[in-house]
């Protein structure tokens, strides 16, 4: 399984058990085939993106079938009541919701992932490298959750200890992973309607049972000090496990990125599949949150505050108030069910940021495929070091970085762009960008220091309390004021040389292939650059796993953003 370059070897024929031989770059099986990759280094082709709408959101809201969201609103309620805890909630989904709509439209329109777009909104190409590591720490944080959950449920309903339980939460989903998209979209879309209904199963019987236990929640205090009243401290503590979160939006676009382009015929569903698959996945995340929180309270009384944020406990207390001789049995197979739909996003997620961080460090690329076992392997070890028990401190911290980083992105996005202090498309390829751009990249490295500090009592109770909020503020405020101050010009390194036009007339991406002249293999346009070094056209893979050409191509210096550093087909 490897990768490797020589310029001055002829062509070999198609062999060898490893792939076939291009012309000065040989690629494993793994890499050549489209079906295990998932374009993971790479801009979506529309020739790949063959899903309608729907499914690809289907898939999207899928991964988002986990039972953190219960242990998070259970252990936020038990630590600050009622009052705080929904507030704490709502605030955070708000916050998600808002951030998350630029990016789900800017990756939806042109087909990249959450690393390529931060390369092209302000982070620069090694600049977001950074993010890489942020982004896959999300992943293997919230497979490690995951895991913890599925494996108490495995203790509980079929007696396995939690050491393997661990292990076996963790070896299922590499399976079901290998195949990207492909098995993902008919896994999700599958086990999507049971998934539903057993979720919902226990409010329903509780609501026509016993529905008096709704206005009962409202009085419950947890061990907050301030009982079931709302306090600022707690509101701001809760908001700021729920932020951690916030980087979930990188996982939805992760398969947002294979939606069709937008068409008049389809332009309403396209934006329903966009929002509803992109932010909206908050809304179900927050109501998960509340669901959590209101399941705690109810068993609290029975099994005690500090098993009450556990999923399993909570559902197999929901079940037995309509199917009491099969709890256990239908619990356990909810929380497994949850649990390998979104460790297998997990997985998926976390080996496409792990790729797209070791190929820009080591030039190498051995595939996506590889990446799945280091990220399951990490989130392995932090499951057998108990990282369930630590839940609100990991988030906690957590949610510092992550949302200084989104914060830089947005702030991009949504103000650096339409003032045009920065390029209005999104330019992910090595060729063409600075290795580090100060404006997100420097934003968010500020943002996130300050906010740390915060987290750890710098600033008092109540900098600590709203440290993401101060990451966020800052991130958003410091972005444009970067790109002021730096005129824009670290955005942009050489204009593009390539004489097709990037956009065609209706200013999506171009259809139009062309051939590498490192792999001889043709991709659409938006995927390729003009090499000086090679002396033609070259796929966005191929550049950034080039070791010799030491950037010559970027020689000239920044350039200007007045200048036409993109073509649109007339």
């Amino acid at each position: 399984m490897t990768e490797t370059v020589d310029k001055q070897a002829p062509p070999a024929p198609p062999s060898s058990p490893g792939g076939r031989t291009h012309n000065g770059r040989t690629y494993n099986g793994w890499t050549r085939n489209d079906t295990l990759e998932d374009y993971s280094l790479r801009y979506a082709p529309k020739s790949f993106r063959r899903w309608t709408p729907y499914v690809v959101a289907t898939t999207a809201l899928g991964g988002i079938a986990y039972l953190a969201d219960f242990a998070i609103g259970g252990s936020i309620a038990v630590s600050h009541g009622f009052s705080s805890a929904m507030v704490a909630i709502l605030t955070a989904a708000v916050v998600i919701f808002l951030t998350g709509i630029p990016i789900s439209y800017y990756s939806a329109k042109y087909s990249i992932d959450m690393d390529l777009l931060t390369r092209g909104a302000g982070f620069g190409y090694l600049g977001s490298t950074l993010t890489s590591v942020i982004y896959a720490s999300f992943t293997f944080i919230f497979f490690a959750l995951e895991g913890s959950i599925m494996a108490q449920a495995l203790e509980l309903g079929l007696h396995i200890p939690l050491a393997v339980g661990y292990l076996i939460c963790s070896l299922i989903i590499l399976p079901l992973v290998v195949y990207g998209m492909t098995a993902l979209s008919r896994l999700q879309v599958w086990t999507q309607p049971v998934w539903l209904v057993l979720m919902v199963a226990p409010f329903v019987s509780i609501a026509v049972q016993d529905p008096g236990k709704f206005g009962e929640f409202t009085h419950f205090a947890g061990d907050s000090p301030s009982g079931s009243s709302i306090s600022m401290l707690g509101v701001g503590a809760g908001a700021g496990v729920a932020l951690s979160l916030i980087a979930q939006i990188g996982e939805q676009v992760d398969y947002l990125r294979f939606m069709p382009d937008r068409t008049d015929g389809n332009g309403r569903r396209w934006w329903a599949a966009v929002l509803g698959a992109g932010p909206g996945w908050v809304v179900l995340g927050a109501l998960k949150q509340m669901g959590g929180a209101f399941l705690a309270f109810c068993i609290a009384s029975s099994v005690g505050l500090a098993k009450a944020d556990e999923p399993i406990q909570q559902y197999v207390h929901g079940f037995r108030t309509f199917a009491a001789p099969v709890a256990l049995g239908l619990a356990t197979f909810f929380v497994i069910l949850s649990q390998v739909k979104i460790n297998s996003t997990n997985a998926y997620s976390g080996s496409l940021s792990w790729s797209n961080f070791f190929s820009r460090l080591t030039h190498r690329h051995p595939g996506r495929v590889v990446y799945i076992f280091l990220n399951v392997g990490i989130a392995l070890a932090l499951m057998e070091g108990g990282v369930f028990g630590f839940l609100n401190t990991v988030l906690g911290f957590y949610s510092n970085v992550a949302i200084a980083w989104i914060g830089a992105v947005v702030a991009d996005l949504v103000v650096n762009k339409p003032l045009k202090l920065s390029p209005s498309y999104i330019e992910f390829k090595r060729a063409h960008l600075h290795h580090f751009n100060p404006v997100g990249f420097g934003s968010m490295l500020i943002a996130s220091a300050v906010s740390i500090a915060a987290y750890f009592d710098a600033f008092g109770a109540y900098g600590k309390a709203f440290s993401p909020f101060i990451a966020l503020f800052l991130a958003m405020v410091l972005s444009p004021l970067f790109a002021v101050l730096t005129k824009g010009r670290y955005y942009i390194a050489r204009v593009d040389a390539l004489d097709e036009p990037l956009l065609g007339p209706d200013g999506l991406p171009s259809a139009v292939t062309l051939t590498c002249s490192v792999c001889t293999t043709d991709f659409e346009r938006p995927d390729m650059a003009g090499c000086p070094f090679h002396q033609g056209a070259i796929c966005s893979l191929c550049c950034s796993l080039e070791r010799d050409c030491h950037d010559t191509c970027k020689k000239g210096g920044p350039v200007e953003l007045g200048l036409p550093a993109v073509r649109t087909a007339e």
